[in-house]
């Protein structure tokens, strides 16, 4: 062989190993990305997506530093938001206690941009004080709201989040009322829900893929 053709053959195995190290890269970097779910997977995993979000409406509540809570206050990130209220015994505590996880499992832009917020189905007993201690006990970030019962009422009913009491005989009371996660779009629109049995691994995926679908056609 000579010089010529060495240098051919060289220049071929050169060529060869760059073109398998340009896919071996590729493959690596896809699957460090995220995982993104389609529609029917997210379904599947517990998130449910309008087709369409709604727009619920003006409305008027008052978080838990005693600040007005409306339309505007839901617009710019997205939100997770749950129905409770602090005399809950077990389904309020553990689903706050979850969402709290959620939060700390978040990074990056994904955290900054997620909030969580309760808001109280139980007004009469949950007032700007209480919320103002039970709330931020799960996470310091966490957001409580709370209002007229009639308000309460109508904006529960906006997010199909519907609630009854149940009076015992000894004359107390518990609030029968969903355990799902309303998930709101950073327009303040309806986007979907996360239905109980709440998942962290499966709430994590969804969600990331529910933002980046969202990215994808308003970003």
């Amino acid at each position: 062989m000579t010089f010529t053709q060495r240098q051919r053959v060289g220049l071929t195995v050169a060529a060869i190993l760059l073109g398998i190290a340009v896919i071996v890269a590729g493959f690596v970097h896809r699957i460090q990305q995220p995982r993104i779910m389609t529609v029917s997977e997210m379904r599947a995993n517990g998130l449910f997506l309008f087709d369409t979000p709604r727009d619920p409406g003006e409305f008027a509540l008052t978080n838990h530093f005693g600040e007005p809570f409306t339309a505007t206050s839901l617009e710019g990130d997205w939100t997770l938001l749950f129905f409770g209220f602090t005399y809950c015994p077990d389904v309020c505590p553990t689903t706050m206690s979850f969402l709290a996880e959620v939060k700390d499992n978040l990074v990056g832009t994904e955290a900054a941009s997620t909030r969580v917020v309760m808001v109280s189905v139980d007004p009469a007993r949950d007032s700007v004080d209480q919320l103002a201690q039970y709330v931020p006990y799960f996470h310091p970030e966490f957001l409580g709201v709370t209002g007229d019962f009639p308000n309460i009422l109508s904006f529960a009913r906006r997010f199909n989040a519907p609630f009854r009491k149940v009076t015992s005989e000894d004359g107390d009371y518990q609030i029968d009322h969903s355990a799902n996660v309303v998930l709101i779009n950073p327009k303040g629109d309806f986007h979907g829900f996360f239905r109980a049995p709440l998942d962290l691994a499966k709430v994590k995926v969804t969600l990331r893929s529910a933002q980046y679908y969202w990215s994808q056609q308003y970003d």
